[in-house]
């Protein structure tokens, strides 16, 4: 996991930070409508695979949640709404994982410049989304794209455990398939 969250708790920006972020994309241009159409489409708002491998994991743990919950700040993947705890699943590519190997790479690609902008607000955009939500009493949780792929259940037991600091309990539901239906939690 690169440095820039090692944790994958929560990012908080300075408004230095933000400076250095705010793009423009005044004279930017994507390659062409069909590319930034096929990009687009491509690329998932919601139920993605990773934020549906965490959901099953955390179902299967006896977390309840909402999905994207469109009343707050970024519209977070997960949220418990009782605990205040907003989790987000950033795609790496999208949200910048590795930011400084990545940039080095669109620079030498095609229409860096459109590219680079988009990222970069993207980033920006999850910095003010979770400084929006910090303020307001929300505890922030972001994880990599790959992390989730790499270990769901390993993730969905620090948001649990997350969960649990805040005083909030779960009870695990009975597993159908044991015949004894002992709950082992």
């Amino acid at each position: 996991m690169s440095g820039e969250r090692s944790d994958a708790l929560t990012r908080v920006a300075t408004s230095e930070m933000l400076a250095t972020l705010r793009p423009s994309y005044s004279g930017l241009h994507p390659a062409s409508a069909k590319a930034s159409g096929a990009a687009r489409g491509s690329s998932k708002k919601a139920d993605t695979r990773s934020e549906v491998a965490l959901r099953r994991a955390l179902w299967a743990m006896g977390c309840r949640y909402r999905k994207n919950a469109a009343g707050l700040p970024g519209r977070p993947d997960i949220a418990f709404l009782g605990a205040r705890l907003a989790v987000f699943c950033d795609g790496d590519f999208w949200h910048g994982r590795e930011w400084d190997a990545r940039r080095q790479k669109l620079d030498r690609g095609n229409n860096s410049a459109y590219w680079l902008a988009k990222i970069r607000r993207n980033i920006q955009r999850d910095w003010e989304n979770t400084r929006q939500l910090l303020d307001m009493g929300w505890t922030v949780l972001r994880f990599w794209e790959s992390e989730i792929r790499s270990d769901p259940e390993k993730v969905a037991q620090a948001v649990r455990s997350v969960l649990r600091d805040k005083g909030i309990s779960i009870s695990r539901p009975l597993d159908a398939h044991r015949a004894d239906g002992v709950n082992r939690t």
